[in-house]
Parts: C-alpha cells; structure tokens; sequence
C-alpha cells in the first residue's frame, strides 16, 4: 500500500512532496513514473542542463546505465520531491520501474527527499559544484547535489535496497502460488 502524500510549496526549492500520515521504515513510498528514454534522448531533450540556459526544471531521473525516466512526459508527483543531503527515501530500480522508498520511518508532514547524487562525465570542481547548488537546509548538507566522489552507498541505502527485495521475492512467490502458470 503506498504511503499518502500532499504535494505543497517547499522551502528548499518550488513544490515538495510530504507524507500526510507516518510511513514506516523500508516501505515502498511512491514510484517516479514518466517516459522511458536513453541519455542520448535526454540530453537532445534538454541540452542545456546544468547550465545557466536550463529550464528550471527537468525532471529526468537515471533508471540504469542506457535509460531514463522523464517525468515531463506523464510523470506523477514524485518529480516534486526534492533533493536532500540527508535523505529518508531511496531511489530504487525495479526492472522498468524506480521506486522511492523509505531510508527510515518518516513522520507526518515531514518533507520527502532523496540524495540526487548528480553524476558528471567530467571532475566535480569548485565551479561545477556551485553550478549545481543545494539548499536541503541539512546539517550535513555538502552545499550541491553532485554526489561526493568516491561515496559508497551507505548502511540506510544498503538496507533499503535489501528490504525491497525481499518484499518483492515475496510477493512474487505469492503470485506463483496465486496464479500458477
């Protein structure tokens, strides 16, 4: 069952995405839905982005290493959540799909974020990262959303990642012992 969420003016930056009842730890938030399409697609979509030209909002999410969902195209409320340097969702792909899922137990009204952790073909400079400014308001903010080179995932992520898939191993033994083929 997803989690019930309100989409409202954010104080890090435009709309935000909050949870309107508590959501537990590890639970499957809300998926980011959009169109399917390859980096190459992407980047003749929006081929100023990062740049002082880009439109202000893209809302393009990498899946895997070929694609991309844009939410520009059919997307839902999750393209409202915004970055956070201490995030309590996690950006998980499942086959086509990418799910948001809780970090931690998240509480009522609390604004939903995840780690953008933007991945440049080219060294994240002092100039680049001002490029890509953050303002999640965290203590542990790191003042962009360029993902700190050489950052394992961490043990919040880890968890997440390994909840997730044993809820889908799950239900997916009860749909072979529902709907045997």
């Amino acid at each position: 069952m997803l989690a019930h969420l309100s989409t409202r003016p954010s104080p890090r930056h435009g709309l935000g995405v909050y949870a309107t009842a508590p959501i537990r730890r590890h639970a499957l938030v809300i998926e980011y839905t959009g169109e399917l399409i390859s980096h190459d697609e992407a980047a003749r979509r929006y081929p100023e982005q990062g740049t002082a030209e880009s439109p202000e909002h893209t809302y393009v999410l990498q899946l895997d290493d070929e694609r991309v969902i844009d939410a520009n195209v059919g997307g839902n409320a999750a393209r409202y959540i915004n970055h956070s340097c201490a995030p309590n969702l996690e950006p998980i792909a499942i086959g086509d799909h990418l799910w948001l899922v809780a970090r931690r137990d998240i509480a009522d009204g609390e604004e939903l974020g995840y780690d953008y952790a933007i991945e440049l073909d080219v060294p994240h400079t002092p100039a680049r990262k001002r490029q890509w400014p953050c303002a999640c308001g965290a203590t542990t903010c790191r003042g962009t959303l360029l993902r700190a080179k050489r950052t394992p995932r961490d043990a919040d992520a880890r968890a997440a990642h390994a909840a997730v898939a044993r809820q889908l191993r799950a239900l997916l033994a009860d749909d072979v012992v529902s709907h045997p083929r």
